[in-house]
């Protein structure tokens, strides 16, 4: 792994308290600017909550609001272990409640229409604004429905994406109870680039441990408009160690979804092909989330091109974009990378209103993919800003030849990364 081992850094990532905390910057005391200061946080996903709460540790007399639509936050991570029955939807439901009463933060459930960078001001779906200094957007992603003939937000509810927690993910789980034995569950990734590139593979392998336990003539069929995936040796290789024979994929050409006809449950592709599936997750291409397309932050690619220290937009100043739904050169579009973003954007905005230049961050990610409850397998990269670009220096995975102790203990590190990122990330 070049100059990151390996090992330690998934034994730091697993380990518990400390998980995310690599690459935090520290920035100088606060002074009377920041205690002055506003700072509206649009988003409480892994990037805004986390924010919202570094702003609120680095300058704790900061005036830090992080308006969020969903009284509850239902997580992606982890949320394809509640597709295929593992945890309940509870594992990965989460409040707010120690970020506003541990932290200080100020809470608003509400949805924002608007963010002006003229008067500094975010105006609320409820009638209120907020003024600002600074203002961080962390939207995540939206869909572009127009990709797939046939596809749209009604007939998501036939074909779920479960692309955004909540009851798409208890929506496909449901499907998979009543399919009956003997039926194929499609799973359907979007282009490049998507959230969290591994999930749906991981998804597919949840699927197949489910159906291995109560429906054994089952299969999973992978449709995926994409040549390769992340860690597609170890997929491949826990599949045939654990599913053998029940998860197939077709790929390029052949797995891009071009048109679908809802009532005949058929996907057609590329090539000419027309798949049935008795259960169909279909996930969108994806774009940054609605808010980031109204407030003028996207470019022609559909994301949101920014400073790489200090994630400011590069099309309105005061205005910091993190997360899914940035442009973040090497970085994969997950929750850890959000996390190392938030913490870099809330120590740059310190310094700025310090009167100082931007701290040189580091910024660690992890993805952990479980193939099986007590399989896992993973990989972790490290990045710097290198002649104005976020680059991957450092990077490496799970050996292919590990022994059972070693997948069960990435399963174990897993769910202790899950633990702690979110302890982190709410200020619990």
């Amino acid at each position: 792994m070049g100059s990151l081992t390996r090992r330690a850094f998934l034994k730091v990532m697993g380990a518990g308290g400390a998980a995310a905390t690599l690459g935090v910057l520290e920035p100088r005391a606060a002074t009377a600017a920041t205690a002055g200061a506003r700072v509206v946080v649009v988003g409480g996903g892994f990037g805004g909550a986390t924010c919202a709460n570094f702003l609120r540790r680095y300058a704790p007399a900061m005036d830090v609001t992080l308006v969020e639509t969903s009284e509850k936050l239902v997580t992606c991570p982890f949320s394809n272990t509640v597709i295929g029955g593992i945890n309940s939807i509870e594992y990965i439901t989460h409040g707010y409640e120690t970020l506003r009463d541990t932290r200080g933060c100020n809470i608003v459930h509400d949805t924002v229409i608007e963010i002006n960078p003229v008067d500094k001001s975010v105006r609320l779906q409820g009638g209120n604004s907020l003024s600002y200094d600074r203002v961080v957007v962390s939207p995540g992603i939206g869909f572009d429905w127009s990709r797939i003939e046939g596809y749209d937000q009604s007939v998501s509810k036939i074909f779920p994406h479960a692309w955004m927690g909540g009851p798409q993910v208890l929506l496909l789980r449901q499907q998979l109870e009543a399919m009956v034995d003997g039926g194929v569950v499609i799973v359907s990734p979007p282009p490049r680039p998507y959230r969290a590139p591994p999930a749906p593979f991981e998804r597919a392998s949840l699927i197949a441990n489910y159906l291995k336990k109560y429906k054994r003539n089952s299969k999973v069929l992978i449709v995926d408009p994409n040549e390769e995936f992340p860690k597609q040796r170890l997929f491949e290789q826990g599949w045939a160690k654990l599913y053998r024979g029940m998860i197939e994929r077709v790929n390029s050409s052949g797995g891009h979804v071009e048109r679908v006809d809802a009532a005949a449950r058929t996907l057609y592709t590329q090539s000419g092909a027309a798949i049935q599936g008795d259960v169909i997750n279909l996930i969108p291409a994806q774009q940054a989330g609605e808010i980031a397309h109204l407030a003028d932050l996207v470019d022609e690619s559909g994301w949101c091109p920014v400073k790489p220290t200090s994630f400011e937009s590069t099309r309105h100043d005061d205005v910091h974009v993190i997360g899914d739904a940035c442009i973040a050169g090497d970085m994969p579009k997950s929750a850890f990378a959000a996390n190392s973003q938030a913490k870099a954007c809330a120590a740059a905005i310190i310094a700025s209103l310090n009167g100082e230049s931007p701290p040189d961050p580091t910024f660690p990610t992890a993805f952990y993919s479980l193939i099986g409850p007590k399989y896992g397998v993973s990989e972790a990269s490290v990045c710097r800003v290198i002649d104005g670009r976020i680059t991957e220096i450092s990077a490496g995975m799970s050996p292919e030849k590990a022994t059972n102790q070693v997948r069960f203990n990435e399963a174990k590190y897993a769910a202790g990364w899950y633990k702690a990122i979110m302890a982190e990330m709410l200020a619990k």
